[in-house]
């Protein structure tokens, strides 16, 4: 368990200050550019390691692919437009909400709906600190992130079902990129010094984290892992605060810690139906 322990913390920390190096990307390639660079050389990388076998699948297969590319690609684009506009941690706070609802509602419970008010109170406090440091477009995107991340937690259970190993995130991977391309492409994004920190970003939120996760859910219950995860919004604080000097008020900090609380108390909750599997919880896709 320690050792897994270890696993699940390195992959927590790594989306979050990959996000925080993407946004240092911003102003030279503009964000379009970095998610073009994060999906592509990510989708890169899966496809060397992955190999993943394309003859034998339906169209209905294919189209499933399609689907959850573009719930990436939609994913990452708001997200990190997002970003760019307010903190990291709220971003990441507001994003987790799309998860937590459809949490709630697969797991149709009465207690699910206090952790859902728990949520609520959370967003409330943030927006009582009034629209100076979170803009509404910036609420916007990452409530929109947050409503196609639960999108790509469905489209992720059955590509996972129907593909095996990584098989299916590497094509998936590559139907991203090739959606953003038309956006972010440009020649800015070939410079050496861009290559380098596309590449950090990419190996920080996607193929480290998706690898340590993937060890980890063989070493411990997928309810321990889920509980872990949730803490995402503060390690996202965290990664802002030291990566892009970005201080949070005392009631921004309560704001997430009351949505931590709500996440960690829905995955906890046992649901009456079979539950979303919790390997859909980000690997390889959330911008963190």
């Amino acid at each position: 368990m320690i050792n897994a322990l270890g696993l699940v913390l390195g992959a927590l920390l790594s989306g979050p200050f990959g996000g925080a190096v993407a946004a240092l990307l911003f102003p030279q390639v503009g964000v379009d550019g970095v998610v073009t660079l994060r999906l592509t050389i990510a989708a890169i990388v899966l496809l060397a390691v992955s190999r993943p076998r394309v003859r034998g699948y339906r169209r209905a297969d294919w189209l499933l692919i399609g689907g959850f590319g573009a719930a990436l690609a939609g994913m990452n684009t708001l997200a990190y437009h997002a970003i760019s506009l307010i903190p990291l941690g709220p971003v990441v706070m507001l994003e987790v909400l799309g998860p937590l609802v459809l949490s709630v509602v697969t797991a149709r419970r009465a207690a699910s709906w206090l952790w859902a008010g728990l949520a609520a109170a959370g967003v409330a406090l943030l927006s009582s600190t009034g629209f100076d440091r979170l803009t509404p477009a910036g609420i916007g995107f990452a409530v929109a992130a947050g409503v196609v991340w639960a999108g790509y937690i469905v489209a992720s259970a059955r590509v996972g079902q129907r593909f095996p190993r990584t098989d299916g995130l590497a094509l998936a991977m590559t139907a991203a990129a090739v959606i953003t391309l038309p956006l972010g492409a440009g020649t800015a994004l070939l410079k050496p010094h861009i290559l380098a920190m596309g590449a950090a970003v990419a190996l920080l939120s996607s193929a480290l984290p998706y690898s340590l996760e993937l060890l980890a859910l063989r070493r411990m219950p997928t309810t321990t892992f889920a509980v872990l995860t949730s803490l995402g919004p503060a390690v996202a604080a965290l990664a802002g605060y030291l990566v892009l000097h970005q201080r949070l008020t005392p009631v921004e900090g309560l704001a997430i810690a009351l949505v931590v609380a709500a996440d960690i108390g829905a995955v906890r909750t046992p649901p009456r139906a079979q539950p979303v599997p919790a390997a859909a919880t980000g690997h390889g896709g959330h911008p963190r």
